[in-house]
């Protein structure tokens, strides 16, 4: 078996706000293995400034993977606990090389374009001509669900989008998810979970900082608002540990990104330990290319949930992959009749 990598930047067609900045560019790597004839395509997408793994070797350690890809994906997966990213590209890889369709590694339904999966439509941050321009486009594209960043702007413009958003559609219409990835203070947070909680809203993911467990565990339980932990889960790679953390907080959700906990046997393991403790999830991808989001979405519609799951960020890139993958109605779906064009 041959293995090497590839880098390429995928580039935003318009800059998108978080609270952690402006992203323009995002950098992506892809494991490409050839055995007998046969590729196998994985996307290790690491996510600067948020991935574990966001570290200065990290090419040197998919050099490493690539020399090493005679160990086998059991052996290469556990010597890569600390970088999840590329686990799961080395996953995706393995399970790519299998199938007759490199792009087919979970056939289903959804492949055969007999189902398709519900997602939200996310809202970026930016100005408040510019948010309401997005709620209005996704509301018009036939979303259900409809998730928004906040915690860039001030509160109160974002408390006002929000409200026009609920005078005009009831929780029954639109189901409004909230992100603040970090953005409230612990001593501000309950306050203002309760002022957001008067708008009906499904949930909030990740209120204050990671590696508050404590502060988290006494917001958790104290919410009028359910809470979705999603940076908490990055870096926790030890069973046990993942456990105890589920057990102190004590979430309403968790929120898995495959390319920060470790490909689909990390999601996995949350997933079991989250269904263990009655705590409800739901899958998100972290700005992959189509071919790691292809990969997140087969994944993901084996696993039968009924929650919109955070599956659109395709469309985002003016150099992504052309791919069977649409965005419909407020779901994911997959053409057949559509041919990918991967080419770097």
């Amino acid at each position: 078996m041959i293995a090497a990598y590839k880098k390429h930047i995928l580039n935003f067609k318009q800059a998108s706000g978080t609270s952690r900045g402006i992203l323009k560019t995002k950098e992506t790597w892809f494991l490409i293995l050839e055995h007998k004839g046969k590729k196998g395509i994985g996307e290790c997408g690491v996510f600067r400034g948020l991935s574990i793994d966001d570290v200065p070797d990290y090419e040197e350690k998919l050099q490493w993977t690539c020399t090493n890809i005679h160990l086998g994906l059991d052996i290469l997966f556990a010597e890569l606990i600390a970088f999840p990213s590329i686990q799961f590209g080395l996953e995706q890889a393995f399970i790519s090389l299998q199938n007759e369709n490199p792009f087919i590694l979970f056939p289903s339904e959804f492949t055969q374009e007999k189902d398709s999966i519900p997602i939200n439509g996310l809202i970026w941050m930016g100005t408040e001509a510019f948010m309401k321009q997005q709620i209005k486009d996704k509301i018009e594209a036939g979303f259900s669900c409809i998730k928004m960043k906040i915690g860039a702007i001030d509160f109160q413009t974002e408390l006002q989008l929000l409200q026009s958003i609920r005078k005009e559609y009831s929780q029954n219409d639109i189901e409004l998810r909230v992100d603040a990835n970090g953005a409230f203070s612990p001593s501000e947070a309950l306050e203002k979970l309760k002022i957001l909680s008067d708008l009906d809203l499904h949930s909030i993911e990740q209120p204050i900082k990671q590696g508050q467990i404590l502060e988290m565990a006494k917001l958790c339980n104290q919410t009028p608002l359910p809470i979705a932990l999603d940076e908490e889960l990055i870096g926790v790679f030890n069973v046990t540990k993942k456990e105890e953390l589920l057990q102190t907080i004590q979430p309403q959700y968790i929120i898995l990104k495959p390319s920060l906990v470790g490909g689909f046997k990390g999601s996995q393991n949350w997933i079991d330990l989250a269904e263990k403790y009655n705590i409800g999830w739901w899958i998100t991808s972290a700005l992959e290319s189509n071919v790691g989001l292809n990969a997140i979405a087969q994944y993901t519609y084996t696993l039968k949930s009924t929650l919109p799951q955070g599956l659109g960020t395709g469309a985002l890139f003016t150099n992504n992959f052309e791919s069977p993958l649409q965005v419909k109605n407020g779901t994911l779906q997959y053409q057949q009749n559509k041919n990918w064009k991967f080419n770097l």
